[in-house]
């Protein structure tokens, strides 16, 4: 690859330039999660340019959160972690690493609604998947989770069955579907019960309950998902480090 073949505004810097021809490369899945970046030599030879400049545009994407550099293994695409994730707070199982089970209740194509639309920046006719799932611990629903994701995006999973649905979700977006999920924005909210909470999570009506609103952003910042979870809040503890 050639300065030539870079598209874009060609007053622009070629670092630029070369920043986001990697960042739509990226976006496209052309590295998997196990699969580092080519050498900086080699991607230097790809787009013409200098070492010098190859390398500040990697340092400048690692900064940015596009990249990340593990010593003596490479340069990496960055997947979003969850460890900061509010749903961590509820009791899931004995350690915070478990990963409960998961039981995917329903799947089904639906329009998106108002709600919807302004998380994924679609229009509110615009059709999505929903997806149902119940998180449980030792055969006892947790956590109640809906899911929307936006068509055709996601069409792979329309038809899935629910038996090949994994317990991490991510994976199977970035595998079927080419999205990957990098960035995620959580707002908590507290309120009461209804009847179906109350009869899943096995609670009394109206008591309290937390719900957890997340949109999840793919590579370019786009929404891909937008995903709310509800559990009680008698097992929830909030946990704050302050540095």
């Amino acid at each position: 690859m050639t300065e030539s073949r870079l598209s874009g505004d060609a007053r622009l810097p070629l670092h630029v330039l070369v920043s986001d021809d990697l960042k739509r490369r990226m976006a496209e899945g052309e590295w998997g999660p196990d699969t580092p970046l080519p050498p900086e030599r080699r991607l230097a030879d790809e787009y013409g340019i200098s070492i010098g400049t190859m390398r500040r545009v990697l340092n400048e994407l690692a900064i940015e959160g596009f990249l990340i550099r593990e010593q003596g293994r490479g340069t990496f695409v960055r997947r979003v972690d969850f460890t900061s994730s509010f749903t961590r707070f509820f009791r899931l199982g004995e350690s915070s690493t478990d990963i409960p089970e998961s039981r995917i209740v329903s799947t089904e194509v639906r329009t998106a609604g108002a709600e919807v639309a302004v998380a994924l920046d679609i229009a509110g006719d615009a059709e999505i998947l929903v997806i149902e799932r119940h998180r449980l611990v030792e055969g006892a629903p947790r956590l109640l989770e809906t899911i929307h994701l936006p068509l055709p995006t996601f069409e792979a999973l329309v038809e899935l069955p629910s038996e090949k649905f994994e317990p991490l979700l991510y994976p199977m977006y970035e595998s079927l579907c080419g999205e990957t999920i990098t960035s995620a924005s959580e707002v908590l909210h507290v309120e009461p019960a209804d009847e179906s909470d109350a009869g899943h999570l096995r609670m009394t009506l109206a008591a309290p309950i937390v719900r957890i609103e997340r949109t999840a952003r793919n590579l370019l910042g786009t929404p891909v998902e937008y995903r709310t979870s509800r559990g009680q809040a008698l097992g929830f503890t909030y946990r704050l480090d302050i540095k």
